[in-house]
């Protein structure tokens, strides 16, 4: 064997070792692309979901999101990976026709249609509640998009490892601070909130000591920030709106 023809071998080689290697979070799924996506469907939060059907960037990205191995992904790829999978995978059960307008059907969009992710089947209630919210970071909650009025608004760009803290502290803030979603009553000292903060309150709580703590952190009105320090409030939720968050 000549030195060039050991070479080569030797490239080809280590070429095939590299392909067999688990992609990371920022590989794992075309960032690019999905931004590419968002810019084209959503405005202002508002999605058309027409345009990402039988969109075959669109049907890679699912495709993708099946074949990852977040087996050696740390916390913060996972973050970023199953952020953007729970987004992808909720408007892929909008465009199968699901919806969450309903009892029943939130019962088939969040609990009886499986979607395949990093190898295994598993519905958007198992992505939130089993791989997402063992993670530990509140702020996941004004980021992942269930296709729904009263939820956070889906943004205009995919979350990245490189700016994931920026964009996850401006979603929870944006959402916190919005009184379409959340009314807070200095005056009264009551606050209307979000039906999220009733259902997950136990995440809020364990970040900050309590939900009104964690709301205070956020707030950029700073009188009510203090009484909100005060545990001062009295706190009610608004009902939920699950009409879509866009159209199909």
């Amino acid at each position: 064997m000549t030195r060039l023809s050991f070479r080569l071998n030797a490239q080809k080689i280590l070429l095939a070792a590299l392909l067999l290697l688990p992609l990371p979070a920022a590989a794992a799924l075309d960032i690019q692309a999905w931004n590419t996506l968002l810019a084209e469907a959503v405005t202002n939060g508002e999605v058309d979901y027409t345009q990402w059907e039988h969109n075959q960037k669109f049907d890679a990205l699912v495709e993708q999101i099946g074949n990852a191995d977040t087996t050696t992904m740390n916390r913060q790829e996972q973050l970023v990976f199953f952020i953007n999978a729970y987004n992808i995978l909720a408007a892929r059960g909008i465009l199968d026709g699901s919806s969450p307008d309903s009892l029943l059907g939130r019962y088939l969009y969040f609990k009886r249609d499986e979607y395949l992710v990093a190898g295994e089947r598993v519905s958007l209630h198992t992505l939130e509640h089993e791989l997402i919210r063992p993670l530990k970071e509140p702020r996941i909650h004004f980021a992942i998009v269930c296709a729904s009025q009263s939820c956070p608004i889906l943004q205009s760009e995919a979350y990245t490892l490189q700016q994931l803290d920026q964009q996850l502290e401006a979603a929870a803030r944006n959402f916190i601070n919005d009184p379409r979603r959340n009314h807070f009553d200095a005056s009264k000292r009551s606050a209307e909130l979000s039906s999220i903060f009733k259902w997950f309150e136990e995440d809020f709580v364990e970040a900050a000591g309590s939900l009104q703590a964690y709301l205070a952190l956020m707030l950029d009105n700073e009188q009510v920030a203090d009484l909100l320090g005060q545990e001062a409030f009295e706190i009610s939720h608004r009902k939920y709106d699950w009409s879509l968050n866009g159209t199909r």
